[in-house]
């Protein structure tokens, strides 16, 4: 059994934001895979389905993001999923918009979810890093920055991306992280 989260803030105000890319990852997959309606459980929305012979649970956390790690600890210890099962679906300002990286483990790159899920269940867990590139100007406050909506323009590249997640998140369950990062290394967003 797997674990995937999308990491995302809950309230409208939030929707399609850059930080909530993670949100809108998850309800790709959801409706992809044809997978249960969201349900309310572990301060989150949960959903269950089946990706290839494996069960599923998809996860987005409705605890603001600095607190991720909570509904995240919960579901995992209530399904005793452990973290090399978790697949974590998150923004990255390191990466640049559509940009995908898979890995498991590292550190957190000065990001809140993470960290709050790092200190929750080790830092041993999968993750699908979408890129959302970082703010033009040096002095932009990163927080106004991924808190915003994406353009008009780069909606394409945000859908193409999603997708991609979406892609090799069965690749990585299916296969392991290694195949996952391949896939995603061979195709490139434009």
């Amino acid at each position: 059994m797997f674990l995937v989260v999308g990491l995302g803030n809950p309230g409208s105000q939030y929707k399609n934001t850059r930080h909530n890319i993670g949100f809108m990852a998850a309800d790709l997959i959801s409706d992809r895979y044809k997978f249960s309606p969201f349900k309310e459980k572990f301060e989150g929305l949960i959903a269950e389905g089946q990706i290839g012979s494996e069960k599923v649970l998809l996860l987005k956390p409705q605890t603001f993001m600095n607190e991720s790690g909570r509904s995240v600890v919960k579901a995992a210890f209530f399904y005793k999923i452990l973290p090399e099962n978790v697949i974590v679906i998150h923004d990255d300002m390191d990466l640049s918009l559509g940009q995908l990286k898979a890995k498991i483990g590292g550190g957190s790159g000065g990001h809140n979810g993470l960290k709050s899920i790092d200190a929750n269940i080790s830092n041993a867990y999968n993750r699908i890093r979408i890129g959302v590139g970082h703010p033009s100007h040096n002095t932009a406050d990163v927080i106004d920055y991924v808190l915003g909506h994406f353009s008009v323009s780069d909606k394409q590249k945000v859908d193409s991306a999603l997708s991609l997640a979406a892609q090799a998140v069965e690749v990585l369950i299916l296969n392991g992280i290694e195949s996952a990062s391949n896939f995603l290394g061979m195709n490139k967003i434009k």
